[in-house]
């Protein structure tokens, strides 16, 4: 099977929780699709219902995670022959982690999976790439708000692209393996190639280093490279 996750949690600090969980699970010609917001006692904080437009009001007299419909359904099929594909897995496995949840079977992070297969790209937010990619042409005729299950939707689509460049075992793989990245796509130098930087003002690059706690792991790695030789 493969169950095809994404979630909305009430902000990104330690102690934010998920608020909303989708799921599209294919088996063989059978697809399944899951979504429920979930009330973890948590209040959503005005910057993340600006990016989910999930509001507090929403959530009241909904189930906790582990009560909801769509969770008893990602347990019921947490087995070893299931492979879990997500945009950003690690974080998604991360917020379940925290909720007792521990996945068995193998993962896919289409977000590590699509900066090794199309480097070129700008950008590699799940709805840039939707419409970068023109993965909407594909999307089904009937309309629904923007939210965890069509999100989870949007992944299935992109995974099915991907699957055009990469076999699902190499992006098993690809997915594990840290991402040499060639441009900044953030600050001052977004869009420069990181090794023009070195050359340029390497200065920068040890300060992101050095003050940004939270640099995306494979940015890091890419500085990191980039600057051998110069720290």
């Amino acid at each position: 099977m493969l169950l095809f996750l994404d979630i909305e949690t009430t902000g990104l600090e330690n102690e934010d929780k998920i608020c909303s969980i989708g799921l599209v699970a294919v088996d063989a010609d059978t697809i399944v699709r899951k979504y429920d917001l979930v009330n973890e006692g948590k209040k959503i904080s005005s910057k993340a219902s600006s990016i989910n437009h999930i509001t507090n009001e929403m959530l009241v007299n909904k189930p906790k995670l582990q009560e909801s419909k769509t969770y008893k359904f990602l347990c019921a099929h947490n087995k070893e022959e299931t492979t879990l594909i997500a945009h950003n897995s690690k974080f998604d496995l991360k917020m379940l982690a925290a909720c007792g949840f521990e996945f068995k079977g193998q993962t896919i992070d289409t977000l590590r999976v699509t900066k090794h297969l199309i480097p070129e790209c700008d950008f590699f937010s799940l709805q840039f790439l939707r419409y970068e990619l023109k993965l909407y042409r594909d999307e089904e005729k009937e309309s629904f708000a923007h939210n965890a299950l069509s999100d989870a939707k949007v992944v299935k689509l992109l995974y099915e692209y991907l699957l055009d460049i990469a076999s699902h075992e190499e992006m098993c793989e690809l997915g594990t393996k840290k991402v040499l990245m060639q441009k900044l796509n953030f600050g001052k130098y977004a869009g420069r190639y990181i090794e023009d930087i070195g050359m340029c003002d390497y200065k920068y690059l040890e300060w992101m280093l050095t003050n940004i706690l939270d640099l995306d792991e494979d940015l890091r790695y890419s500085i990191g490279y980039h600057l051998q030789g110069k720290i």
